[in-house]
């Protein structure tokens, strides 16, 4: 018989997601819980399981289509016996058939919102990307249309990249092994493969670099369309929700971290740690949770339909991470509870996982508390704007050194500017100009922050 699978809800009320890249192909026999397909949403990258165990029948979608939830993504052949929790079934789960529809898992899917086939994303380079897909794969030889990395290839190390990357270069043409990362992280991004693919000629027939350069019209070398999607998309509008919402204020404070800087340098020393690396970001984030729990008003929500302010009792403390998707802010759960050593474990491999695409989509919700490290980039200050839900958010300058007062004398110091931004109808002047002198001070004599813990 022929089960139809529909896309699920892949958390927080997210309404649609575009197709990564596909691990199947029709005919392929797969196993129950097998990663069918990867799926990007307006917060993360996310691996589909396979529901059934079958026989891959038809694909409802191409990769960079975007599908909503609740609609028609992948069809199964299943022995009749097993849809009846015989073995490699997935027991007491509801499937409809290919003339019905609805919710597909339990707890999962909504209503389709609308009929018709999954659409395509905006324009590229001037044309259609719907039209240039199709055009491409009509013309494209049976062999040369996208299929799915063969077993043997899985099992090899492939170059550093994230899934949004490896389905762009697969769009493109492009071999990622030939491709170098430009970056010190080692890891390929968008605009390497993109600048690989202007300089090496497209060799192929239905090589997709020379179907976008020929259906392009002139203008499209003067100008490029970027489709709003994904995490750029729903920052711009967690951004806009929150700068009409909350009333902001930004206050600066700047502050000599000689003292800091000197005990990071020291516990970098320290064979104890081994090879343990503690930033200021670390120190900073310890700082901050003292802080909140001095000044739970920046440590709130306000509950608009309630008519209710919302002070929690924990720390989940958002760290800004600057991805190759998008600025993602996904949260440090209970850091309140951490030390220097473990905040620090947990800040790099939150980040990490952000730039990887795999963060899931519950870490990057329900935070309390964000900072901003801008000066990564050698920025002194800005006027960070605050995550929806959140009443404070700290950003963190470079750390400079700088002629400074220092017992009644000038001399060269370690100095950086904190920007605390805060809701105002949460937090008075007052309260958040005690909490960032708070943090300052934390910061100018790092010991005082033993007798606090």
């Amino acid at each position: 018989m022929i089960e139809r699978f529909l896309l699920p809800d892949l958390g927080e009320g997210l309404p649609e997601a575009e197709i990564v890249q596909w691990h199947v192909a029709e005919g392929d026999a797969v196993v129950l819980n097998q990663t069918i397909a990867e799926v990007e949403t307006a917060k993360a990258i996310v691996e589909i399981p396979s529901p059934h165990a079958g026989v891959v029948r038809s694909l409802h979608a191409a990769a960079g289509e975007v599908v909503d939830v609740g609609a028609p993504l992948i069809s199964f052949e299943i022995a009749a016996e097993a849809a009846a929790d015989g073995p490699g079934s997935a027991p007491a789960v509801e499937t409809p058939s290919e003339e019905e529809s609805g919710p597909n898992l339990v707890g999962y899917g909504a209503a389709a919102r609308r009929a018709g086939p999954p659409r395509r994303r905006a324009r590229v380079h001037g044309a259609r990307r719907s039209d240039v897909d199709t055009a491409v794969l009509e013309a494209a030889p049976h062999d040369a249309r996208p299929r799915p990395e063969p077993a043997e290839e899985r099992g090899r190390e492939r170059p550093r990249s994230t899934p949004p990357v490896r389905a762009l270069a697969k769009r493109l043409g492009v071999d990622l092994a030939l491709v170098e990362a430009s970056g010190v992280t080692g890891v390929i991004t968008r605009e390497d493969v993109e600048a690989y693919a202007e300089t090496v000629a497209p060799s192929r027939p239905g090589d997709v670099v020379s179907a976008v350069a020929l259906s392009a019209p002139d203008e499209g070398a003067r100008t490029t369309r970027i489709p709003i999607r994904g995490v750029r998309k729903h920052t711009a509008e967690a951004m806009v929700r929150s700068a009409f919402t909350a009333p902001h204020v930004t206050t600066f404070l700047t502050v000599d971290v000689t003292e800091t800087m000197d005990l990071l340098a020291r516990l970098r020393e320290d064979r104890e740690l081994g090879e343990e690396k503690i930033g200021i970001l670390a120190v900073v984030s310890k700082a901050v949770c003292l802080g909140l729990r001095r000044h739970p008003e920046l440590n709130a929500r306000w509950d608009q339909d309630a008519g209710e302010i919302i002070q929690h009792h924990y720390v989940n403390l958002g760290i800004a991470a600057a991805t190759p998707r998008g600025l993602l802010v996904p949260h440090v759960a209970d850091a309140e509870r951490m030390s220097v050593i473990e905040l620090s474990r947990a800040i790099r491999d939150l980040a990490d996982t952000a730039r990887s695409g795999r963060t899931a989509p519950g870490a990057l919700t329900g935070g309390t508390f964000s900072i901003t490290n801008v000066g990564v980039f050698g920025i002194d200050a800005g006027t960070p704007i605050l995550n929806p839900g959140e009443a404070g958010i700290l950003a963190l300058g470079a750390v400079r050194r700088q002629p400074w007062e220092h017992r009644e004398e000038v001399a060269l110091r370690q100095v950086t500017t904190l920007a605390l931004s805060f809701d105002h109808r949460l937090v008075d002047g007052e309260q958040g100009a005690r909490f960032l002198a708070f943090v300052g001070d934390l910061l100018r004599d790092p010991a005082r922050g033993l007798m606090l813990v």
